[in-house]
């Protein structure tokens, strides 16, 4: 048996502050806000309420830039109005979760407005300083953000390291004083009452300190910084320490977010032991899912394939089992919207791929994520131009690929952004049909998508059968029923090109889950035959046991279903009750 955590448990629904709603007209987000619409979160359902960064940051990079770990950002508010966000927040039985950033501070940070003002500066070991190689950069690693890496500073003659943008200095986790700056802020937040972190780039802390050029393509004058960086050599060593001096002490979620990590390195990360966090967010079924379609860099705008989905995420569950545990989600502050990525947003069909995507998501073994808006079934944004756009890492895409390199076209590259940028996700949240969205009675930071007439949280609560309650039932049921939290995960019609398929089996019970990721009805014949009947496509093996009640439909996005059929974007999820433990059950024991 699984070890019970209420984190295993728990359903998390993550808060871009500054899109979710303006207390004060100022046209940003702010903690008040947040505050405001605990009751509509508590009505969700979610457990805990992960925020993206609040500290405060000049905002380069939408506040993953902080100047100070311990006060809230202007904008945002005060440290009295987190104060009173975190209580009332408590007093729902909603938990807080922060965001760690600690790869990297702003520019603006006294430690780097030190580090930076002399090479003798007592704070000049907490980044990362290297000479000049031949009067250029130290080496050939490029920014995530577009361009070089390393950004030379004229006061000291010398580069320092930022992976992101170049207001974002990348501390040196080697100064095993930094890692006590980092503990002791961390110490300070557990101390307020938070319930955990989730942690930025968690997988870049450690370098390799050679920091040798990274392999490039012919003619590339970038190469790849990632056998460098990404899981470096003393990561592991790092969040051991993380764990014992701070982590260990309080009941704490941890989660993080680990770029470029393969399985193995994940049960390393989210061991069963609890001797570091306790999971990490991968991206190989958002980053990679549709890598043939790739128009350049990161960038497509086409639809990642259903069978490599599944493939990735069959994957995850299979090897995970019984050593880490894994978190579920389909997109969040860095990624398109779910319904437009991985379903169908056309008005039509909007709905019902909303519920399935949730369906199939929600039912598998993890922690399940919710971002901001997917409750709804909001969208991506139809930005018209660069103009539109706020995030740096499109505004720098799209001069790089389109006004500098010339290897796209400009709409050509609206088109990806439109598919895949990270503002899509950050457009305010849709409160009601009135102005703006009821988002702010300001002018808004940026635009809001103009469905939100359509689509938006009045009109779900006024709706019974709306995205929102849909997904209120999913987390009720992770609640109620333990099989859904600690059932072993079993892929089932791998073979489909259009249909999502598994089971999940613990004790006497068998919860059956088929997603048709089509618009089309596809033949399937799960839901007509015993789930313990002989099949390679059902599951697996002749039994006779009888049920102790009949088969639950726990959960449909359709009224009526068709025998042997699912109809277009169905979802459906099966509980079997048996009276005694069938021998498929005992037998893999």
């Amino acid at each position: 048996m699984e070890e019970r955590k209420w984190w295993k448990e728990a359903v998390i629904y993550q808060i871009y502050p500054r899109s979710f709603a303006d207390s004060n007209g100022d046209g940003i987000g702010d903690l008040n806000g947040i505050t405001a619409h605990l009751p509509y979160l508590q009505k969700l359902g979610v457990d805990v309420l992960w925020l993206s960064p609040v500290y405060q940051s000049p905002n380069d990079d939408n506040g993953y830039d902080i100047s100070d770990y311990r006060a809230i950002m202007k904008e945002f508010g005060t440290m009295e109005d987190f104060d009173r966000l975190l209580a009332e927040a408590h007093a729902r039985g909603l938990k807080i979760v922060m965001d760690l950033v600690v790869n990297h501070t702003s520019d603006e940070h006294p430690w780097f407005i030190e580090s930076r003002s002399s090479r003798d500066s007592a704070y000049r070991d907490y980044y990362i300083w290297k000479e000049p190689r031949d009067g250029r950069e130290p080496n050939n690693w490029p920014s995530c953000f577009s361009g070089s890496a390393w950004e030379y500073c004229e006061e000291t003659g010398m580069y320092y390291l930022h992976l992101f943008s170049k207001k974002q200095p990348d501390l040196n986790w080697e100064n095993p004083q930094v890692r006590r700056e980092v503990y002791d802020m961390m110490t300070w937040w557990c101390e307020k009452g938070i319930d955990g972190f989730r942690m930025d780039v968690v997988s870049f802390f450690s370098k390799d300190q050679r920091f040798p050029d990274g392999a490039a393509a012919p003619g590339e004058k970038y190469g790849d910084f990632g056998p460098f960086v990404i899981n470096g050599p003393r990561i592991h060593e790092f969040l051991r320490e993380m764990n014992r001096e701070v982590l260990s002490k309080y009941d704490l979620m941890t989660v993080g977010e680990a770029a470029g990590v393969n399985i193995e390195e994940a049960k390393k990360y989210a061991a069963a032991d609890g001797s570091e966090l306790n999971m990490v967010f991968h991206f190989e079924h958002t980053d990679g899912a549709a890598a043939d379609q790739k128009v350049v860099g990161k960038w497509d705008h086409g639809k990642p394939r259903m069978p490599v989905i599944r493939q990735i995420l069959n994957k995850w569950q299979l090897e995970l089992e019984g050593k880490a545990w894994g978190s579920l989600y389909w997109d969040n502050h860095d990624q398109p919207r779910a319904v437009s990525r991985f379903g169908n947003d056309a008005p039509d069909w909007r709905v019902l791929s909303a519920k399935m995507l949730a369906t199939c998501l929600h039912l598998q073994k993890g922690t399940p994520y919710i971002y901001q808006g997917e409750e709804l079934g909001m969208t991506n944004t139809p930005f018209a131009s660069l103009e539109d756009c706020r995030d740096i890492e499109s505004i720098n895409a799209f001069r790089q690929y389109v006004t500098e390199m010339k290897i796209i076209s400009g709409e050509e590259m609206m088109q990806c952004i439109r598919t895949m940028g990270r503002d899509n996700a950050r457009t305010p949240m849709q409160w009601d049909s009135s102005a703006n969205a009821g988002f702010t009675t300001g002018t808004p930071w940026i635009m809001v998508n103009p469905n939100y007439t359509q689509i938006n949280a009045e009109a779900a609560l006024a709706n019974p059968d709306s995205v929102f309650y849909y997904y209120q039932k999913l987390i009720r049921l992770r609640h109620e029923l333990p099989i859904i939290a600690y059932g072993r995960f079993e892929p089932l019609l791998e073979d489909s090109d259009a249909i999502y398929a598994y089971r999940r089996i613990m004790d006497d019970q068998i919860l059956l889950v088929a997603c048709n990721w089509t618009a089309a009805e596809q033949p399937c014949a799960l839901f007509t035959l015993d789930p313990a009947e002989a099949s390679s496509n059902t599951l697996t093996e002749a039994v006779q046991d009888t049920y102790a009640a009949p088969p639950q439909e726990l959960i449909s996005n359709y009224s009526a279903h068709k025998s042997g059929i699912l109809q277009p974007y169905e979802a459906r999820a099966v509980l079997y009750r048996f009276k005694t433990r069938s021998r498929v059950l005992r037998d893999e024991e």
